[in-house]
Protein backbone atom coordinates (compact mmCIF):
# COMPACT_ATOMS: atom_id res chain seq x y z
CA UNK A 1 0.00 0.00 0.00
CA UNK A 2 1.01 3.17 -0.95
CA UNK A 3 2.23 6.06 1.89
CA UNK A 4 -0.90 8.07 3.22
CA UNK A 5 -0.74 11.48 3.10
CA UNK A 6 -3.04 14.47 3.70
CA UNK A 7 -3.32 14.95 -0.22
CA UNK A 8 -4.29 11.11 0.26
CA UNK A 9 -7.16 11.72 2.11
CA UNK A 10 -8.08 15.08 0.01
CA UNK A 11 -8.26 13.15 -2.60
CA UNK A 12 -10.33 9.95 -1.00
CA UNK A 13 -13.01 12.54 0.41
CA UNK A 14 -13.13 14.39 -3.24
CA UNK A 15 -13.49 10.78 -4.50
CA UNK A 16 -16.65 10.36 -2.11
CA UNK A 17 -14.20 7.47 -0.71
CA UNK A 18 -14.33 6.70 3.05
CA UNK A 19 -11.08 5.92 5.57
CA UNK A 20 -10.44 4.30 8.79
CA UNK A 21 -8.94 5.89 11.36
CA UNK A 22 -7.57 3.77 14.75
CA UNK A 23 -5.43 5.01 18.04
CA UNK A 24 -2.34 3.20 18.32
CA UNK A 25 0.42 3.73 21.60
CA UNK A 26 2.96 1.06 20.28
CA UNK A 27 5.12 -0.42 17.63
CA UNK A 28 3.47 -4.34 17.61
CA UNK A 29 -0.52 -2.79 17.22
CA UNK A 30 1.15 -0.18 14.38
CA UNK A 31 2.24 -2.94 12.91
CA UNK A 32 -0.70 -5.13 13.02
CA UNK A 33 -2.55 -1.85 12.02
CA UNK A 34 -0.56 -1.07 9.28
CA UNK A 35 -1.25 -4.87 7.93
CA UNK A 36 -5.12 -4.20 8.24
CA UNK A 37 -4.80 -1.15 5.52
CA UNK A 38 -6.00 1.29 8.15
CA UNK A 39 -5.24 4.47 6.71
CA UNK A 40 -4.11 6.93 9.51
CA UNK A 41 -3.12 6.17 13.70
CA UNK A 42 -4.27 8.44 16.18
CA UNK A 43 -1.47 8.71 19.08
CA UNK A 44 -4.44 9.51 21.46
CA UNK A 45 -4.09 11.01 24.83
CA UNK A 46 -6.22 8.41 24.95
CA UNK A 47 -3.84 6.45 26.62
CA UNK A 48 -3.87 8.08 29.71
CA UNK A 49 -7.31 5.93 30.79
CA UNK A 50 -6.82 2.75 28.54
CA UNK A 51 -3.38 2.49 29.48
CA UNK A 52 -2.77 4.19 32.64
CA UNK A 53 -6.13 4.01 34.39
CA UNK A 54 -7.05 7.52 34.57
CA UNK A 55 -10.33 8.81 34.87
CA UNK A 56 -10.07 10.74 32.14
CA UNK A 57 -7.30 12.35 29.37
CA UNK A 58 -5.86 15.55 31.61
CA UNK A 59 -3.08 13.61 33.45
CA UNK A 60 -1.32 12.79 30.54
CA UNK A 61 2.38 14.63 30.00
CA UNK A 62 3.64 16.02 26.52
CA UNK A 63 6.76 13.37 27.64
CA UNK A 64 3.87 10.32 27.85
CA UNK A 65 2.84 11.28 23.96
CA UNK A 66 6.57 12.09 23.22
CA UNK A 67 7.25 8.38 24.00
CA UNK A 68 4.14 6.77 22.19
CA UNK A 69 4.48 8.46 19.09
CA UNK A 70 8.12 7.45 18.47
CA UNK A 71 6.79 3.62 19.56
CA UNK A 72 4.08 3.83 17.22
CA UNK A 73 6.42 5.56 14.43
CA UNK A 74 8.84 2.51 14.70
CA UNK A 75 5.97 -0.04 13.90
CA UNK A 76 4.84 2.26 10.72
CA UNK A 77 4.75 1.76 6.96
CA UNK A 78 2.39 3.68 4.94
CA UNK A 79 -0.44 4.93 7.54
CA UNK A 80 -0.63 8.67 8.16
CA UNK A 81 0.56 9.48 12.20
CA UNK A 82 -1.41 12.17 13.90
CA UNK A 83 -0.77 12.81 17.47
CA UNK A 84 -2.70 14.19 20.19
CA UNK A 85 -1.58 17.53 21.94
CA UNK A 86 -2.16 17.09 25.75
CA UNK A 87 -3.95 19.30 28.15
CA UNK A 88 -2.75 22.51 28.53
CA UNK A 89 0.26 21.87 26.17
CA UNK A 90 -1.20 24.86 24.31
CA UNK A 91 -1.67 27.68 26.74
CA UNK A 92 0.59 30.18 24.78
CA UNK A 93 1.60 30.21 21.20
CA UNK A 94 5.37 29.81 22.14
CA UNK A 95 4.47 26.70 24.31
CA UNK A 96 2.34 25.62 20.88
CA UNK A 97 5.04 25.58 18.85
CA UNK A 98 7.79 23.90 21.08
CA UNK A 99 5.06 21.30 21.88
CA UNK A 100 3.63 21.00 18.50
CA UNK A 101 7.40 20.67 17.06
CA UNK A 102 8.72 18.18 19.63
CA UNK A 103 5.81 15.59 18.50
CA UNK A 104 6.75 16.01 14.97
CA UNK A 105 10.43 15.43 15.91
CA UNK A 106 8.55 12.00 17.24
CA UNK A 107 7.29 11.49 13.86
CA UNK A 108 3.96 12.82 13.88
CA UNK A 109 2.72 13.56 10.08
CA UNK A 110 0.36 16.32 11.92
CA UNK A 111 -0.94 17.27 15.21
CA UNK A 112 -4.26 17.48 16.93
CA UNK A 113 -5.60 20.30 19.32
CA UNK A 114 -9.18 20.41 20.81
CA UNK A 115 -11.13 23.14 21.03
CA UNK A 116 -13.63 26.21 19.09
CA UNK A 117 -13.15 28.44 16.93
CA UNK A 118 -10.57 30.36 19.25
CA UNK A 119 -8.05 27.72 17.85
CA UNK A 120 -7.65 29.39 14.19
CA UNK A 121 -4.67 31.89 15.46
CA UNK A 122 -2.78 28.86 16.55
CA UNK A 123 -3.52 26.56 13.79
CA UNK A 124 -2.49 29.33 11.23
CA UNK A 125 1.11 30.12 13.51
CA UNK A 126 1.46 25.90 13.26
CA UNK A 127 0.66 25.32 9.51
CA UNK A 128 3.15 28.75 8.57
CA UNK A 129 5.70 26.59 10.28
CA UNK A 130 5.01 23.68 8.29
CA UNK A 131 2.99 21.70 11.21
CA UNK A 132 -0.41 19.83 9.28
CA UNK A 133 -3.16 20.73 12.18
CA UNK A 134 -6.23 18.27 13.02
CA UNK A 135 -8.90 21.08 14.98
CA UNK A 136 -10.65 18.63 17.18
CA UNK A 137 -14.62 20.26 17.75
CA UNK A 138 -17.47 18.59 19.55
CA UNK A 139 -17.22 16.75 22.88
CA UNK A 140 -13.36 17.43 23.46
CA UNK A 141 -12.24 15.42 26.55
CA UNK A 142 -9.28 17.85 27.74
CA UNK A 143 -12.51 20.20 29.06
CA UNK A 144 -15.05 17.70 30.58
CA UNK A 145 -14.75 19.05 34.03
CA UNK A 146 -15.87 22.59 32.30
CA UNK A 147 -18.60 20.25 29.83
CA UNK A 148 -19.82 18.61 33.18
CA UNK A 149 -19.15 15.27 32.17
CA UNK A 150 -18.73 13.28 28.34
CA UNK A 151 -22.38 14.67 26.79
CA UNK A 152 -22.87 15.30 23.52
CA UNK A 153 -22.25 18.64 21.75
CA UNK A 154 -23.83 20.68 19.18
CA UNK A 155 -27.39 20.06 19.69
CA UNK A 156 -29.79 23.12 19.16
CA UNK A 157 -28.52 26.23 17.74
CA UNK A 158 -24.89 24.92 19.19
CA UNK A 159 -24.85 22.99 15.45
CA UNK A 160 -24.68 25.76 14.05
CA UNK A 161 -22.13 27.35 15.63
CA UNK A 162 -20.19 23.64 15.42
CA UNK A 163 -20.54 24.25 11.68
CA UNK A 164 -18.77 28.01 11.80
CA UNK A 165 -16.16 27.01 13.68
CA UNK A 166 -15.32 24.62 11.21
CA UNK A 167 -15.00 26.67 8.32
CA UNK A 168 -12.92 29.33 10.31
CA UNK A 169 -10.81 26.67 11.56
CA UNK A 170 -10.02 25.35 8.29
CA UNK A 171 -9.71 28.92 6.54
CA UNK A 172 -7.06 29.58 9.62
CA UNK A 173 -5.34 26.53 8.13
CA UNK A 174 -6.11 23.41 9.42
CA UNK A 175 -5.68 20.08 7.32
CA UNK A 176 -8.41 17.97 8.86
CA UNK A 177 -11.26 18.03 11.55
CA UNK A 178 -12.40 16.00 13.74
CA UNK A 179 -15.97 15.54 15.49
CA UNK A 180 -16.73 13.92 18.13
CA UNK A 181 -20.43 13.33 19.82
CA UNK A 182 -22.15 15.76 18.44
CA UNK A 183 -25.48 14.78 16.06
CA UNK A 184 -25.54 12.57 12.77
CA UNK A 185 -27.26 15.70 11.36
CA UNK A 186 -24.45 18.07 12.50
CA UNK A 187 -21.71 16.03 11.04
CA UNK A 188 -23.06 15.52 7.68
CA UNK A 189 -23.37 19.46 7.67
CA UNK A 190 -19.57 20.18 8.95
CA UNK A 191 -18.50 17.72 6.54
CA UNK A 192 -20.70 19.13 3.91
CA UNK A 193 -19.51 22.73 4.51
CA UNK A 194 -15.49 22.26 4.59
CA UNK A 195 -12.88 20.90 1.57
CA UNK A 196 -10.46 19.32 4.22
CA UNK A 197 -11.65 15.29 5.47
CA UNK A 198 -13.51 15.53 8.43
CA UNK A 199 -13.14 12.54 10.73
CA UNK A 200 -15.66 11.38 12.94
CA UNK A 201 -16.07 9.42 16.34
CA UNK A 202 -20.31 9.60 17.43
CA UNK A 203 -20.61 11.49 15.07
CA UNK A 204 -23.17 10.28 12.51
CA UNK A 205 -21.97 8.15 8.86
CA UNK A 206 -21.63 11.24 6.87
CA UNK A 207 -18.14 12.24 7.84
CA UNK A 208 -14.93 11.53 5.29
CA UNK A 209 -13.97 8.90 8.36
CA UNK A 210 -14.36 7.34 11.29
CA UNK A 211 -12.02 6.57 14.27
CA UNK A 212 -12.63 4.59 17.53
CA UNK A 213 -10.23 3.64 20.48
CA UNK A 214 -8.04 0.56 19.73
CA UNK A 215 -9.25 -0.62 23.10
CA UNK A 216 -13.11 0.07 22.08
CA UNK A 217 -13.19 -1.92 18.77
CA UNK A 218 -11.24 -4.61 20.32
CA UNK A 219 -14.01 -4.78 23.40
CA UNK A 220 -11.08 -4.97 25.98
CA UNK A 221 -12.14 -1.42 27.80
CA UNK A 222 -13.03 -1.58 31.25
CA UNK A 223 -16.29 -0.44 32.17
CA UNK A 224 -19.13 1.41 30.32
CA UNK A 225 -18.24 1.71 26.42
CA UNK A 226 -20.37 4.80 25.00
CA UNK A 227 -22.81 4.21 22.58
CA UNK A 228 -20.83 5.43 19.39
CA UNK A 229 -18.39 2.18 19.64
CA UNK A 230 -18.44 -1.33 18.52
CA UNK A 231 -16.66 -4.02 19.63
CA UNK A 232 -15.36 -6.15 16.14
CA UNK A 233 -13.77 -8.81 18.26
CA UNK A 234 -16.97 -9.85 18.96
CA UNK A 235 -17.53 -11.52 15.71
CA UNK A 236 -13.69 -11.88 14.98
CA UNK A 237 -11.64 -15.05 15.57
CA UNK A 238 -8.61 -12.88 16.10
CA UNK A 239 -7.37 -9.53 16.59
CA UNK A 240 -5.68 -9.01 12.83
CA UNK A 241 -9.72 -10.18 11.85
CA UNK A 242 -11.15 -7.63 14.09
CA UNK A 243 -8.80 -4.91 12.57
CA UNK A 244 -9.79 -5.92 9.09
CA UNK A 245 -13.51 -5.70 9.59
CA UNK A 246 -13.37 -2.52 11.38
CA UNK A 247 -11.24 -1.10 8.26
CA UNK A 248 -13.79 -2.60 5.85
CA UNK A 249 -17.21 -1.50 7.60
CA UNK A 250 -15.75 1.66 7.66
CA UNK A 251 -15.04 1.93 3.87
CA UNK A 252 -18.44 0.17 3.07
CA UNK A 253 -20.74 2.50 4.85
CA UNK A 254 -22.28 -0.41 7.22
CA UNK A 255 -20.27 1.13 10.50
CA UNK A 256 -21.60 3.65 12.26
CA UNK A 257 -24.77 2.43 12.03
CA UNK A 258 -27.68 3.99 13.21
CA UNK A 259 -27.59 2.16 16.41
CA UNK A 260 -23.80 4.00 17.28
CA UNK A 261 -25.47 7.67 16.11
CA UNK A 262 -27.12 10.60 17.60
CA UNK A 263 -29.94 12.64 17.18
Amino acid sequence: MKTVTIQTLRAMKDAGEKFSVLTCYDATFSRRINEAGIEVMLIGDSLGMVLQGHDSTLPVTLDDMVYHTAAVKRGNQHCLIMADLPFMSDASIPQLLENAARLMRAGAHLIKIEGDAWLAPGITELTQRGIPVCAHLGLTPQTVNQLGGYKVQGRGEAGQALVDAAIKLEAAGASLLLLECVPSEVGKAVTAAVKCPVIGIGAGPDTDGQVLVLHDMLGVTVGKTAKFVKNFMAESNSIADALAAYHQAVKSGTFPAEEHCFK
